[in-house]
């Protein structure tokens, strides 16, 4: 749906995620970033901002085609 995929989704997403984190003592974490849309600035510096916890790489783990398949026909209406 719509609230899925807002900036402020990303940001609770990533927040809850951390706490977890934080609760099993994990002092440090690397940040793999995938896709387009509005919440990846958001979440990562959501993660940034946290204090106690370290970030080690940020990394964007899109995949992209090297002219792979070929694109589906065209619509004509």
């Amino acid at each position: 749906g719509s609230k899925k995929s807002t900036p402020f989704a990303a940001q609770a997403a990533v927040e809850a995620a951390v706490e977890k984190a934080q609760v099993h003592g994990i002092k440090e974490l690397g940040i793999k970033v995938q896709g387009p849309g509005s919440g990846r600035e958001t979440a990562t510096k959501a993660v940034g901002s946290i204090e106690g916890i370290r970030v080690t790489f940020m990394k964007d783990v899109t995949p992209l085609p090297h002219n792979g398949c070929r694109a589906p026909k065209r619509r004509r209406v």
